[in-house]
């Protein structure tokens, strides 16, 4: 089984959450997602920066979502 991150940004002003936004890569283990979904979280917050976040009031989630790859036939 394979991992994909969501990532969810949310505002508690707004009091709602964008729709999930799926990351390009995939992952091969739980671990390997959580660990990247982290780093991806404060990425992301200092890219949106002290000000936005602290007026909006924004948070960041993400989920690790498993799924099955196709079979491929060779």
């Amino acid at each position: 089984m394979k991992f994909i991150l969501l990532m969810i940004m949310c505002s508690y002003v707004a009091g709602e959450c964008m729709p999930p936004h799926p990351m390009i890569t995939k992952y091969n283990d739980m671990y390997s997602c959580m660990e990247a979904g982290y780093k991806e979280s404060l990425k992301k917050l200092q890219e949106i920066g002290i000000k936005d976040v602290n007026e909006h009031e924004i948070y960041l989630r993400f989920i690790c979502k498993g799924y099955k790859e196709p079979k491929v036939d060779t």
